[in-house]
């Protein structure tokens, strides 16, 4: 039995669903799918440019698995354009954008921005610059313990006596 996909990252869902050629009857045209995780590839390899590395890390994905997705949107697009087949994009296993919480110190105003996206510029309530993330970014590892007696290493951890959430619990 294969390994069950874990979910690709992407930025938003597709504009337009569906695209064809003009003046056929969609009735007369084969269609190609091309999923969602397969047209953010193309969105973040062929219209950003990105380099691969950089581009799985943003879909969640490694860098292999990246090429090979990017490699089959690629091989479908293609044949959409060259045999003048309607092109329909759905399906996959994806997951929207992981979203980053803030909140302006002035005015109390809060919203939400996408990950990637670097720092905003003001608060869009009130323009001010003065405000600070919600969910503490992304979690670091807990320092080790030198002490002699004291517990080395990772350990088992958890809420409450280091301050983390244990493994395999978000920090994001």
């Amino acid at each position: 039995m294969p390994r069950p996909v874990c979910p690709r990252r992407v930025a938003a869902a597709p504009p337009s669903p569906y695209f064809k050629p003009r003046g056929v009857p969609v009735s007369k045209l084969e269609e190609t799918v091309l999923s969602v995780d397969e047209l953010e590839a193309l969105r973040l390899a062929d219209l950003e440019g990105l380099y691969h590395e950089d581009a799985a890390t943003r879909m969640n994905v490694s860098r292999a698995t990246f090429g090979r997705i990017v490699e089959a949107a690629r091989r479908k697009v293609a044949g959409v354009l060259v045999q003048g087949r309607a092109l329909r994009i759905e399906g996959g296993v994806v997951e929207g954008p992981a979203l980053r919480r803030f909140a302006c110190i002035s005015c109390r105003h809060q919203w939400s921005e996408p990950f990637g996206t670097g720092r905003p510029g003001a608060c869009p309530g009130c323009g001010g610059d003065d405000f600070q993330r919600l969910d503490g970014g992304r979690c670091r590892p807990p320092a080790r313990r030198r002490a002699g007696g004291r517990r080395r290493g990772r350990g088992r951890g958890g809420p409450g006596q280091d301050g983390h959430e244990p493994r395999g619990g978000t920090c994001e």
